[in-house]
């Protein structure tokens, strides 16, 4: 099925004004409800005077009703005798976290692991309570009321 199939005659028209990649995210809002209830003018604004990003993350919170978090590609060489070491780590941290969670996000959560331990002893303590905080708010919400219950007894 082309992406045609799925766009008002009016967007069709005005496609080439807003270019391909935008016009893929344009086909997908009008497929989720084939058409129906497609408040084209809008978006068809939208993709005119968004960059290609912005409206992309746009449509992805319509479809999803999450906010997408803005992100970055970052290349850095591995030797092959750290490629073992790396991938073991990001494997452990996904069955911990959830094997669900991004390889970015795990390798996040390992950094922040090894920045609390870093700063345990003579860091700034900002940065502890920063990853402690950022650790707390992936926890299930069962699991952030018992961290809050047992903090809430070693403070007394």
């Amino acid at each position: 099925m082309s992406i045609h199939e799925h766009l008002l005659p009016e967007v069709k028209q005005s496609l080439k004004w807003v270019g391909w990649a935008k016009g893929v995210e344009l086909a997908k809002l009008a497929r989720r409800k084939e058409g129906q209830d497609f408040d084209c003018a809008t978006w068809l604004h939208k993709a005119q005077n968004l960059s290609k990003d912005d409206f992309r993350r746009g449509v992805e919170k319509e479809l999803t009703g999450k906010d997408s978090e803005l992100w970055e590609l970052i290349y850095f060489k591995l030797y092959k005798s750290q490629i073992l070491v790396i991938e073991q780590a990001i494997e452990t941290a996904a069955l911990m976290l959830g094997t669900d969670k991004s390889r970015g996000y795990c390798l996040e959560m390992i950094c922040a692991d090894f920045l609390t331990g870093a700063n345990l002893d003579s860091g700034d303590p900002q940065i502890l309570l920063q990853s402690a905080l950022r650790f707390f708010r992936f926890l299930r919400r069962d699991q952030q009321q018992v961290f809050l219950a047992r903090a809430t007894e070693g403070a007394a």
